[in-house]
Parts: structure tokens; sequence; C-alpha cells
């Protein structure tokens, strides 16, 4: 128990060390925020061109989650890139914690700060499309699909946080490949039912199509979650699959990475 409880003090010590990192940097902050609102207008505006209140919230959600996915991978990734570059990553996993204390202090804060930098932007939409009926709206059920999203995207994340480790020049924008791939099978902006047959197998093994569908019921329907068993469960064995693959890999990439010399800044 002591162990534990140690591991939990690192990882909230990574948590604090990043939110200090968005306060360094926190004019790109700022505008990254700027850019992800005008994105999501740019998106939404779409649907209130159709002059459809369905269409706009659909394209609402997902251009809110997308956000969302977008800030968790990018501050994962970032934060092993700005660590190498400032000459810090050796000395970090030279530190005397657990990797997934490390790992899960780095994704809970890429999470906590998605949810906010996503809530901000909500309230944004909100403002600008006053002609939005939220008031049938289940907030309850897309904040719990937010939530156990959540749990699986960890495993995601790390599995994203590979590939700065192992490419040092442009690794973290190698996740924006992962994900394209999440955004082309998981209907974000569309139904899956206009993906090829097996495209359709994919969208299923993706936890951010049960994510979407989960909070575009509860705030495009008003259903439930009570409802929606049938999308809570997949959320739960992908998370339950997905952290313990995710920290294999990654424990395979920082040996290698350590034996091949990629954790020093080049240049």
């Amino acid at each position: 128990m002591t162990i534990v409880a140690h591991e939990l003090k690192a990882s909230y010590a990574f948590i604090e060390r990043n939110f200090f990192l968005t306060r360094r940097y926190w004019g790109w902050e700022l505008a990254f925020l700027v850019y992800s609102v005008a994105g999501a207008l740019s998106i939404s505006l779409i649907g209130a061109d159709q002059g459809s209140p369905t269409l706009l919230l659909t394209l609402m959600v997902g251009a809110i989650f997308w956000n969302y996915l977008s800030v968790v991978f990018s501050w994962i990734a970032e934060t092993i890139s700005v660590e190498r570059w400032e000459g810090t990553l050796e000395y970090t996993f030279m530190a005397p914690v657990r990797r997934w204390a490390q790992l899960l202090g780095s994704v809970l804060y890429a999470m906590a700060y998605g949810l906010v930098h996503t809530a901000v932007i909500f309230v944004a939409l909100v403002l600008f499309f006053p002609q939005l009926d939220l008031t049938g709206a289940n907030a309850a059920t897309a904040l719990a699909f937010m939530l156990l999203g959540s749990f699986s995207f960890v495993g995601i994340g790390m599995i994203a946080a590979i590939l700065p480790l192992l490419y040092v020049e442009r690794g973290a924008q190698m996740t924006f490949v992962l994900q394209s791939c999440l955004l082309l099978v998981s209907g974000v902006y569309y139904s899956i039912d206009v993906l090829p047959g097996w495209m359709q197998v994919l969208s299923h093994l993706s936890p951010a199509t049960y994510v979407l569908h989960g909070v575009r019921a509860g705030l495009v329907d008003g259903t439930p979650i009570t409802e929606l068993g049938g999308g809570v469960w997949p959320l739960l064995v992908a998370g339950a699959v997905l952290i313990p693959f995710g920290l294999w890999a990654f424990g395979r990439a920082e040996r290698y990475a350590k034996r091949t010399g990629k954790l020093k800044r080049v240049g």
C-alpha cells in the first residue's frame, strides 16, 4: 500500500509539472484555443447553413469531440518532445518511479486539460448559436460517455507517446496519423453507415465510435445512460485491454530508445 501511495504521489508530481508547462507556454495555449474555436465554428456553420438544428448539433458534437481527442494526443506527444528539447527526458526516465506512474500522470493531466479546453469551446459554440435548443439534452449522459471514453483513451495515449519517443525529429507530428485514422472510422462528422463494410468493422473496434454515439444520444435525443448500456461495456473492455498493452508497448519502446540513444536532444 505504501508503494502504491508513493507512485500515486509521483503521478501527481507529473500532473503538477505539466500544469507548469502549460503556464509557461500560455501564449501557445491561447493561440491553439482560438484556432480550435474557429475550427469548431467553421464546421458547425455547415449545419446552420442547412437550417437543420439536428445537423448543427451533430456536427458540433463531432467538432468538440475531435478537439478533445486532439488536445489529449498533442499534449502527451508534446510533453516528451519538450522534455527532450530541454534535455530533461533522460533524467525523467532515471527517476525512481514506475513508468506507469509517469504515464498515468501525463495522461490524466492531458485528459483534464482536454476537458477544460473542450468546455470552453462548447460554451463559445452555444453563445454563437443562440438558436440551439438544449432544454431536452441529457448532459449527464454526455459527460459520462466522455469520462468512460477517457478510460480507453489512456491506453491509446500511451501508444501515441511511443511515436515522439522513437522518432526524434517529427515524432509528435506522427501522432496525427493515429488521430486521422480515428477521425476516418469513428463517425466524427458522419454516420458510420456510409463507410464500406470492412471499415465499419474497424469502426466498431474504435472506442471513439461509442463515445460519439453516447454523447450525441445524450445531447441530441436526451437519452439517459441507463438505455445505452450497449455502448458502455465496449469502452470498459477497450480500457482494460489498451492500458496494459500501452504500458507494455511503451516499455519496449523506451528500452529501444535508451539502447539507440534517442532520448537525447538533436540539434
